[in-house]
């Protein structure tokens, strides 16, 4: 059975029998949780471990740029040749291109004799022109004299160099197909120059296969699954300038105009948030449409720079925005319905956020006190961000186990060699996708760290107002917020390790169920069966039940620590027993300002994502070389910064609430229904009979 608090947190006797005079909250404490505290230090070191090992094997231009064919990075100025400007992956031979095209064919597009260029060649109208490989041997050329010369020194060459290119051996190749730059890799278009064709065949070189396999092949490619999420990634490093902006500044500067709202205009606050929202969804929803191709014509193109306006090129990344776009549509219309239906509910949010706003204005510091942990965690996500892109790019670079028979002359031997046939491929092993799932768990398990400690501190702090019967008692410590975190360092911070461990491990589980769940969806073949139709319904039940754990465990656990100084298991236990015991109390009251607080997030969050996509839309990153594939990505980076800071900065609203109510009810039990140390303005709002009748109708 839970026992009065009284002795913990008011002017109780305690077991002794003398009488805890001159302090709120600060009864005898012990540290609690240790060993978690423990496994927390040492997954931080771990954690600097994994990233320092993406940080030597990585290398974030694999991500943007393809291989040549003596395994260089294009564009690394590091490589075995100065590549600074020589960005572009471009297939010298055209047969080896349709070759691996085919569906028969044992010859992959990875093993093609490929080099970096500046800009992708185009066939002359009137003459022939050659795409020549790296200069070396008695070729004597420069990388920039052989750039000037738009790498071609066919002139240069001895008849026998010169009958090896006829064969499409090398070292010099036609370019007969035009191509285009798509994503940094030149893409065939299956359309021959008829007037270069016309004069490869009068210098005798061997047929040049054409066919649109030429033009898939290389499109297969630059579209498979790993190249986007390649991409992707690299739109993240590109865009770092609007994920500051978007994901850092502009929420901190909207959730503290927030809170400040909240103290000075309260009554018209609930209305504000919900009306922004509805604008917001719509501008998001409507952008996604923009990109999407589907209202006006500023469509995403794969295309990078200047091209032949016939060419049409599509990608990947288009269908994903358009897909967002369709699950952004029934957001939108399901969150304008919800919030039309909540309209009649917002006066009850408003009495709740009265009380609130009473406490953050005695607690003024509660205002400022989230900028620490956003500070913290904007430090970690920097080092975060730049890790993982290393971790994404820290595959090996070797040379493919092939069979594929094809020779092309070697300066450096003076002759054709076959045995070099093979090409350089970026290898993955398993240890990698490990490395990079434990980085994200990582990440997840830090940030909910240190949302816990905030919320525990704040708590802290509303319970010494609380408790003190607000500002007429001198009990009130000169500055409860920073008594609150020496509290939480000195004893609490292993409770916190493992109550943001529970959560990130238990959502961790959410989400594995969440993909068996629908992998049975579209893959089992029989419906029929009483296995795949057992499996589907207990992960979705397990699934359900998991997200009641953590909203029901999670900021009321918090909230005992902070006033009691338990265990996290004893303090979940102590905040179930009292919320259920007062189930109705708290029910009606807490439940339309916990949505209003909500959608204030989802305010701060997607004002963010607005901007990131104004951002985008600029110059800087529609073309050249900092142009993105997408707007997606740091889209949704930028929303899920702006919603972390948003819950840093709206915690002080949520955890005040919840912290007074949790508060009055201990109250109300210890003094037989009627609550001794509760605000007068907190004794309107919850015990009016009016207020109460109406709030359980």
């Amino acid at each position: 059975m839970r026992g009065p608090l009284g002795a913990v947190i008011g002017r109780y006797p305690s077991s002794d029998g003398s009488t805890q005079m001159g302090g709120i909250i600060r009864h005898n404490r012990k540290c609690r949780d240790i060993a978690f505290l423990v496994l927390f230090i040492a997954f931080w070191v771990a954690m600097i471990v994994n990233s320092s090992f993406g940080f030597n094997k990585g290398n974030p231009l694999r991500l943007t740029f393809g291989l040549d064919y003596e395994g260089n990075v294009c564009g690394n100025r590091h490589a075995k040749r100065n590549l600074r400007e020589l960005e572009l992956r471009y297939w010298v031979n055209p047969n080896q291109v349709y070759q691996s095209g085919l569906k028969n064919s044992g010859f992959k597009l990875s093993n093609a004799r490929s080099i970096c260029l500046m800009e992708c060649p185009i066939p002359s109208e009137d003459s022939l022109n050659w795409v020549c490989d790296y200069p070396e041997g008695d070729i004597h050329l420069t990388m920039d004299d052989w750039i000037d010369r738009n790498y071609d020194y066919f002139e240069f060459l001895t008849p026998d160099m010169r009958n090896t290119s006829l064969q499409l051996q090398g070292p010099c190749y036609p370019v007969i197909f035009p191509s285009v730059n798509v994503f940094w890799s030149c893409q065939f278009i299956a359309r021959a120059s008829n007037m270069s064709l016309r004069h490869w065949q009068q210098m005798g070189g061997v047929k040049i296969n054409e066919d649109i396999v030429i033009d898939k092949s290389i499109h297969r490619s630059i579209n498979s699954r790993s190249s986007v999420l390649k991409r992707y990634m690299a739109d993240i490093a590109k865009s770092w300038p609007v994920l500051i902006v978007c994901g850092g500044i502009l929420p901190l500067f909207l959730s503290v105009i927030w809170l400040l709202m909240i103290r000075h205009f309260v009554s018209g606050m609930p209305w504000i948030t919900v009306i922004l929202f509805n604008v917001l969804i719509v501008s998001v929803t409507m952008f996604y449409y923009l990109k999407a191709g589907w209202i006006g014509d500023d469509a995403i193109s794969p295309i990078i720079g200047e091209h032949d306006p016939y060419y049409s090129v599509f990608g990947r990344e288009l269908t994903h925005l358009r897909v967002a776009a369709v699950i952004m549509t029934v957001v939108m219309i399901t969150s304008v319905l919800s919030s039309i239906a909540i309209v009649r509910r917002i006066l009850m949010a408003t009495s709740v956020l009265k009380v609130a706003a009473k406490v953050i204005g005695e607690v003024q510091a509660l205002i400022i006190f989230p900028i620490m942990p956003y500070l913290i965690l904007a430090i970690f996500y920097i080092n975060w961000l730049s890790a993982a892109l290393y971790l994404f790019s820290s595959g090996e670079i070797l040379q493919n186990d092939c069979n594929s028979n094809c020779c092309a002359y070697d300066l450096a031997s003076k002759r054709v060699n076959c045995d070099r046939c093979c090409g350089y491929s970026i290898h993955y092993t398993p240890h990698i996708a490990i490395a990079i799932l434990f980085h994200l768990f990582g990440c997840y398990w830090v940030t909910q760290f240190f949302i816990a400690c905030s919320s525990t501190v704040i708590a802290g702090s509303v319970a010494s107002y609380y408790w003190a019967r607000g500002e007429t008692s001198p009990e009130i410590p000169f500055l409860p917020v920073f008594s609150s975190m020496k509290r939480l360092m000195r004893y609490s911070l292993g409770s916190v390790a493992l109550g943001s461990l529970t959560v990130s491990f238990v959502e961790s589980i959410r989400f594995m169920l969440e993909s068996i769940r629908r992998k049975l969806k579209v893959y089992n073949m029989m419906p029929e069966s009483r296995v795949g139709r057992v499996a589907f319904y207990f992960s979705q039940g397990f699934r359900k039940c998991i997200e009641w754990t953590i909203k029901s465990v999670n900021r009321n656990a918090y909230i005992m620590i902070a006033i009691t100084g338990k265990s996290f298991c004893r303090a979940s236990a102590i905040a179930t027993e009292l919320i259920i015991s007062n189930i109705l109390r708290i029910g009606k009251v807490n439940v339309i300002g916990d949505v209003i607080l909500f959608l204030g997030k989802l305010c701060v969050s997607l004002s963010s994502a607005v901007f990131a996509f104004l951002m985008l839309d600029t110059h800087k990153y529609r073309s050249a070389h900092n142009k993105i594939s997408s707007p997606l990505f740091p889209v949704l980076v930028c929303w899920g910064l702006g919603y972390v800071v948003a819950t840093l900065f709206f915690g002080v609203v949520e955890m005040s609430i919840d912290t007074i109510i949790l508060s009055f009810c201990q109250d109300s039990e210890e003094h037989q229904g009627t609550a001794q140390y509760a605000p007068p303005l907190l004794i309107e709002t919850l015990n009016d009979q009016n207020e109460m009748q109406r709030l359980t109708q």
